[in-house]
């Protein structure tokens, strides 16, 4: 038979949404909660998967590439439809 304060059998405890933190009572003013934001702050930054050094190179290369695409892209749609409309509509 299951104690006070055990788990029964086949059931596990509710678990705290991702992200909300068990109370520590306390620490109410403005500086206890400023410091807390601090703390739970540095300790998401320690989970953070950072990018390597190759990866960041890797996709700042890929953003470059794609932005003269892109560009040369805009400038020759933008040559052909001067022409067309110079053409045609300022004959």
């Amino acid at each position: 038979m299951a104690t006070e304060g055990s788990v029964p059998s086949g059931r596990r405890p509710a678990a705290r949404p991702a992200g909300e933190v068990q109370s520590r009572g306390g620490g109410g003013g403005l500086f206890g909660r400023l410091y807390r934001f601090v703390q739970e702050s540095w300790a998401e930054l320690h989970k953070v998967d950072w990018p390597t050094q190759n990866q960041v190179v890797q996709g700042t290369v890929v953003v470059l590439v794609a932005c003269i695409i892109v560009g040369v892209y805009l400038y020759l749609n933008d040559q052909l439809w001067k022409e067309v409309v110079q053409k045609i509509l300022l004959k």
